[in-house]
């Protein structure tokens, strides 16, 4: 009999990040490398919807807008659920109900029918990442942790960077509708093989004496020599219930407030660009520029995100975020002053929406784990969750937005439109006390 407790935070935090970790984390981002294909199907595909349905962009706002909504529900939703039930239920359960309903809008042939089907899609899409981030980050030691979630997240701008290059061979041959099936298709693939390898975060199944054998076989996976019929303990994080109002009392009110605020102005920027780039650069330079110009948007996020999380982790988050953040204002204001016409050169904006997604995409990532350094195992995903959830307004309000500006002042106002929601995000990271500390 083992009288003595493990405590479980101790030996995750002070333990190292070894080969079958990092295998977890990367089933962990694979989920999320579909998650923004499919994402961003739809508004790659406006273009041609617009063509074969013979609608204005404006009409397909409603449907972007639906799909917003039903991410916020979704990531409110998924991270209670996940925080409840286990981030490993959550996640696998929102990639099939993404993947199932993005295969069958390939089939369809009405615009209001189109969305409702992107927002169930979306109930899936705001769901898994919450839960990707809450569990990417209990596999692997506190030191790690924001490069973990960093790695993951930054699959979102990465799987947008492959359905901008995807749909520009896919979509000339078979059409936007062999676009949504195999976006169907691939999920639901990868949510069958994480049944089969992906475990349940460990420092969730500390929680529930109950589970202790299958975190016993866990802890084991990961190199822990852990003897059967062990208990245990997490000293390292205070249990706090699992519910929204936890994320409002004294300690984490603060930091709530001020999430949620940069969630929503980086996501009404974000989701501006995805949603409108598109049809911006394709009415005067062409569905090449435009899909190289949101194709370097979204990689720039990636190269941006991934560099943020290795800085974070060495001079820790204020100083890495803030600076990124002023970064995307001034991108932004730079896109503002370029008009575009088929006179522009194409290199130079490419080059602008590449900087400008670098920074923008990076500060959108890193907040996940700027969130999972926040909150405690017992309200991780909620609080990631509700964050994301919030932040989705700013994303339903970009669907509209966007075009009012495209329509009111061209160019100019829609990225000065991004530059002031990023100098928005600026605030709301100095205000924030609980960053992340330096190595």
């Amino acid at each position: 009999m083992h009288t003595k407790a493990i405590d479980i935070g101790h030996l995750l935090d002070e333990g190292r990040w070894g080969s079958r970790q990092k295998l977890y984390v990367f089933l962990t981002a694979l989920t999320i490398v579909f998650d923004g294909i499919d994402n961003q199907l739809l508004g790659v595909a406006v273009p041609a919807m617009m063509r074969d349905w013979n609608l204005t962009r404006g009409a397909f706002a409603p449907v972007l807008a639906a799909g917003m909504i039903g991410m916020m529900v979704g990531g409110a939703i998924a991270g209670l659920v996940g925080d409840r039930l286990g981030r490993r239920f959550a996640l696998i359960g929102s990639v099939l109900v993404f993947g199932v309903l993005t295969g069958v809008a390939a089939i369809v042939d009405n615009l209001w029918v189109l969305a409702t089907l992107r927002f169930l899609a979306g109930l899936g899409l705001g769901g898994a990442m919450p839960n990707a981030a809450a569990l990417a980050s209990e596999f692997v030691p506190k030191r790690q942790r924001p490069l973990a979630v960093t790695l993951t997240i930054v699959c979102v701008p990465l799987g947008a960077t492959l359905a901008a290059f995807v749909s520009g061979y896919v979509m000339p041959v078979l059409g936007w509708r062999a676009l949504f099936a195999l976006g169907g298709i691939l999920p639901v693939l990868v949510a069958l093989m994480l049944i089969r390898f992906l475990p349940e975060s460990p420092r969730f199944l500390a929680r529930h004496p109950e589970r202790w054998p299958a975190l016993v076989q866990t802890l084991r996976s990961i190199g822990h020599q852990v003897p059967d019929g062990s208990t245990f303990i997490d000293l390292t994080e205070r249990a706090v219930k699992a519910s929204i109002g936890s994320l409002f009392t004294r300690e984490f009110r603060r930091e709530t407030i001020a999430l949620w605020g940069a969630m929503f102005a980086c996501m009404l920027a974000v989701y501006t660009a995805f949603n409108w780039v598109p049809s911006l650069l394709a009415a005067d330079l062409g569905l090449a520029v435009a899909s190289n110009g949101l194709a370097a948007f979204n990689l720039g996020g990636v190269a941006g995100a991934v560099c943020g999380g290795f800085i974070i982790a060495r001079i820790g988050s204020r100083p890495t975020m803030l600076t990124m953040a002023a970064g995307a204002v001034v991108g932004a204001l730079m896109l503002s002053a370029t008009p575009i016409s088929a006179a522009t050169p194409a290199a130079s904006l490419v080059l602008m929406l590449g900087f400008t997604g670098a920074m923008i995409n990076a500060i959108q990532t890193t907040l996940y784990a700027l969130a999972a350094h926040v909150y405690p195992t017992t309200i991780r995903a909620t609080g990631v969750g509700t964050a994301v959830a919030f932040g989705r307004v700013g994303g339903v309000l970009s669907t509209f937005a966007g075009a009012l500006a495209l329509e009111a002042g061209g160019s100019q106002a829609f990225f000065s439109l991004m530059a002031a929601a990023m100098g928005v995000v600026v605030i709301c990271l100095a205000m924030m006390r609980k960053h992340v500390p330096p190595l």
